[in-house]
């Protein structure tokens, strides 16, 4: 995979996150398959942690993508 392809990978998921973290803010209400419900509070926290994790992988791609490859030093 190259460096593009992961960022566009990991700009896509957190962009998903986001709007789920969105929905969850408008009330948004999910169940698992067995009609249990998902404690919102916690999705809403696991969430916040992918979005921030996201955050971070994309700077470090982004920052290697800066980085002069093959320059003297």
């Amino acid at each position: 995979m190259t460096t593009n392809d992961e960022l566009e990978r990991f700009k896509a998921a957190r962009t998903t996150a986001i709007f789920r973290l969105d929905l969850i803010a408008k009330g948004a209400q999910i169940k698992y398959d067995d009609g249990t419900p998902i404690d919102m509070a916690s999705e809403k926290t696991r969430l916040q942690e992918v979005v921030a994790d996201m955050d971070r992988r994309i700077a470090r791609i982004e920052l290697a993508d800066l980085k002069p490859t093959g320059a003297p030093h």
